[in-house]
């Protein structure tokens, strides 16, 4: 039987520590938890059985691993020591007999975007940063569908669209919307992604380096690697939709204590095929995934098993290659969720209502 492996993490310490080990997630701070991980090994959650191609039958197996660092001590560490760590899972994926691994959350970001950990190993590696990518631009497509945002009238944002991902749904996105902020750090390199992407029939084109332009935004993609929250509940204009593919996230969580005329969108939710049982809960409802995990899965289950999505260069043409392999397995987007939870249509309909009464007292 073909197979594949995952590598998750911890994001919210305490929390997801506790969910392989209740009492190490009790007793210890999150300071502590960063400090132990130093010394703590790769660690064995789970296998994963029942995932089943809806075209061809087939069957396919895989494990969890777990690397023990947060986002932010692999930022503190050396990068040697954080692909030390990261390769030591890969090198159980092998022992287990995982023909391909999947780098989940922040271990596909560090460093090299996993060039130099496919180096290191004898099992072919991916990102799942191609199918982030279309599962993400579905997700807010979807939305503003919900929340009757016409998008060949819109305005539109993506932050951190220097990044790998933000690059590609920046891409995608010119196609569909009338305005288009391209949002970053560097400036230059705004610039030169608002040459490539310049052309007829696109969206109006802007380059700022200044969150302020959220305001004017009614959808908001945003995918950067920062640790802390960069998007505040002051910077949304009412009646917007901002869907979070980072993890961390970069939407603060005061959005959802704060703001009832704001949707938040998480990057998207998968369905996977097959009666699938996971042995282990990572905060999603039963034969539901990050679409980072739908990539490895469905690249194991068409017998893929080569380096897919590497490095800081992804191309359009592997994201629509990656679409049409999952769609054909049976992988689909799953509805919407906001902060872990399902977006049911009585909260799109309070948002939509909330922020008409804000809007006219504006």
């Amino acid at each position: 039987m073909d197979s594949f492996a995952f590598i998750i993490h911890p994001i919210d310490p305490k929390r997801d520590v506790s969910r392989k080990y209740p009492l190490l997630g009790r007793v210890l701070n999150e300071r502590q938890i960063d400090f132990f991980s130093t010394f703590f090994p790769p660690v064995y959650i789970s296998e994963i059985e029942g995932i089943t191609s809806n075209s061809t039958g087939k069957q396919i197996k895989g494990w969890f691993i777990a690397v023990p660092y947060t986002p932010r001590r692999m930022l503190q560490l050396p990068e040697r020591m954080v692909y030390r760590k990261i390769v030591q899972a890969g090198r159980m994926a092998e022992r287990l007999g995982a023909q391909i691994l999947g780098l989940g959350a922040f271990t596909s970001v560090v460093g090299d975007a996993g060039v130099s950990i496919s180096r290191s190993l004898d099992v072919p590696v991916t990102t799942g940063d191609a199918y982030t990518i279309s599962i993400a631009v579905q997700s807010i497509r979807e939305a503003a569908s919900l929340m009757e945002i016409s998008l060949q009238a819109a305005t539109v944002a993506v932050v951190g669209a220097n990044g790998a991902i933000g690059r590609v749904c920046a891409e995608l996105l010119a196609e569909d919307v009338a305005r288009l902020y391209l949002i970053g750090r560097r400036e230059e390199a705004l610039n030169e992604l608002r040459e490539q992407l310049s052309g007829p029939g696109r969206a109006e084109l802007i380059v700022s380096t200044d969150l302020d332009m959220l305001a004017k935004s009614q959808l908001i993609l945003s995918v950067t690697s920062s640790l802390e929250d960069i998007i505040h509940p002051e910077d949304l204009m009412p009646g917007s939709v901002v869907c979070d593919v980072a993890r961390p996230r970069d939407v603060s969580a005061m959005i959802a204590a704060t703001r009832d005329d704001i949707l938040v969108i998480d990057g998207g939710m998968v369905n996977v095929p097959g009666p699938v049982d996971f042995h282990f809960n990572f905060g999603f409802p039963q034969a539901k995934v990050y679409a980072c995990m739908a990539e490895t899965i469905a690249l194991a289950l068409e017998g893929r098993f080569e380096d897919y999505t590497l490095g800081r260069h992804i191309t359009r043409e592997r994201v629509e290659e990656i679409t049409e392999i999952s769609e054909r397995h049976g992988f689909r987007l799953s509805g919407l969720r906001s902060f872990e939870r399902e977006v049911t249509p009585q909260q799109i309909e309070t948002v939509r209502r909330n922020a008409r009464k804000r809007l006219r007292r504006v």
